[in-house]
């Protein structure tokens, strides 16, 4: 079971930075990708409180989820570089 889920949208140059470093990095994550519309993104805001991604979730980061693209590729450096 992978570690990390990421919540993302293909179309988001934010998101592709992340996928990019989780692929570099080799790191296990599952992908989901979530609605084009934000009012569509019920299931991303009960897990996060927020409506944006990309969002990396995972029982080991603190509060459980990270939100920014730099903080999730910082975070990802340094745990698997």
């Amino acid at each position: 079971m992978p570690e990390f889920t990421l919540y993302d949208r293909p179309d988001c140059p934010y998101s592709k930075r992340v996928r990019r470093v989780l692929d570099v990095l080799s790191v296990d994550h599952e992908e989901i990708i979530v609605p084009e519309s934000k009012p569509d993104r019920d299931e991303l805001e009960s897990i996060t409180g927020q409506r944006g991604v990309p969002v990396l979730v995972s029982d080991d980061l603190p509060e459980g989820h990270l939100a920014d693209s730099s903080e999730i590729a910082s975070y990802l450096k340094e745990q698997y570089n």
